[in-house]
């Protein structure tokens, strides 16, 4: 196995640099050390997207389960060193060959987990989303602030050279006109439809580092293998999906200042033990346009998720694997793009740590993609239409 097979089955100038960057593109043997932290789905894809650039070396792994870590080391490519591999994440954060760390655990570990890794002067890749709660973001800004370390939030659209071309073509020419919506969907997510036996815990596994900052519960199956299930530890679709599509329409449109949410959905179908909805939609109101988003995790069929731009002068389909615009008056124009979007956010984060240069999505980007799913998901458990100033 090579680099480029590492994926997940399925699916400045010189006078910025910091010290320690400056040495690596004198001393060219030298790579970043990374330390990957949570070793499931996302950690894998994500990894894959490392492995890819020669500048990079995955030094240590961690997680909470052994059997998973042994899997993940099954996967690394033949000829490369196996990494040292820990249980507890403070392990590899003191190691002082880890430059910079993937954070790719479930939801509610993310800030916990950052802000640890930013004190130890690391430089943080983190999943999205961001926040798991409203009231994380200022230990997570002031942690960023307080260690000067660069942080890359996980929305990798930001590194698309097609939504690029979209936000300069079409956004700043103004060729839509006024947009007055934004249509978000993306359906039909297997790994989250399945049936899971209880099961005793296995021995190899940590369910009080896996709890973490969570409410302490008895160990489930259920609770660790599909975690997405609970808000204790995910907060299910208007987290998982909607981040991504509203972060797009924000930055396309210049606005990430929402007024007004309102989400509705529930259990329609998968009577399974989650409590997070298996469909749900939701509207998210800004000064001059809505968010209409929509999502199940269903076997609906959906071959092209995207974020579909409706304006008085045309429309514009944008979506990870290309974009359509369709004037009002003209013919069609289609852009395709094959472009890995994990191998452009990875590299992206690693010019910044080498080169001294901007990341795509920092923190600032990531708190903003966060406040209208947090507006939408206070209003789905509330049932009522939250507005943004009952997040403070």
């Amino acid at each position: 196995m090579n680099r480029r097979d590492f994926l997940y089955t399925g699916t400045a100038t010189a006078a910025a640099l910091s010290a320690r960057s400056y040495a690596r593109i004198l001393g060219a043997n030298d790579r970043v050390g990374l330390g990957v932290i949570g070793l499931g789905r996302r950690g894998t894809i994500v990894s894959g997207g490392f492995l890819a650039d020669p500048r990079v070396r995955i030094l240590a792994v961690c997680d909470i389960y052994d059997a998973q870590t042994n899997h993940f080391l099954a996967r690394l490519p033949q000829n490369a060193p196996k990494p040292h591999a820990s249980i507890a994440y403070q392990d590899m954060l003191s190691r002082k060959d880890i430059d910079a760390v993937l954070i790719s655990t479930p939801d509610h570990l993310h800030v916990t987990i950052a802000k640890a890794a930013l004190e130890a002067d690391k430089d943080v890749y983190l999943e999205k989303p961001t926040l798991h709660h409203w009231d994380e973001r200022s230990a997570l800004l002031d942690a960023e602030k307080k260690s000067k370390r660069i942080v890359q939030c996980g929305m990798q659209q930001r590194s698309g050279s097609h939504y690029f071309r979209a936000k300069q073509e079409i956004f700043a020419e103004r060729k839509l006109g006024n947009v007055v919506f934004a249509r978000a969907v993306w359906h039909n997510f297997s790994w989250q439809r399945r049936n899971i036996a209880p099961e005793p815990k296995p021995a190899g596994l940590d369910w009080d580092l896996f709890l973490g900052p969570a409410p302490k519960v008895p160990y489930q199956t259920i609770r660790y293998t599909a975690w997405r299930y609970f808000p204790d530890y995910g907060n299910g679709l208007l987290a998982d999906i909607m981040t991504h599509w509203v972060d797009v329409a924000q930055w396309m449109l210049d606005d990430a200042q929402p007024t007004n949410a309102a989400a509705l959905g529930g259990i329609y179908q998968l009577h399974d033990g989650r409590q997070n909805p298996d469909t749900v939609s939701a509207i998210v109101q800004y000064d001059t346009w809505n968010l209409n988003f929509e999502s199940s995790v269903l076997s609906i069929r959906n071959n092209h998720p995207s974020v579909f731009f409706e304006g008085t002068q045309g429309t514009l389909d944008l979506g990870r694997d290309g974009y359509t615009f369709t004037p009002n008056e003209g013919e069609p124009v289609r852009v395709k793009s094959t472009e890995s979007l994990e191998r452009a956010h990875t590299r992206n984060f690693l010019d910044a740590v080498i080169l001294g240069s901007k990341v795509n999505a920092p923190v600032k980007t990531g708190i903003e993609a966060s406040v209208p799913v947090q507006m939408a998901l206070r209003s789905y458990w509330s049932h009522k239409i939250v507005s943004r100033n009952e997040l403070v």
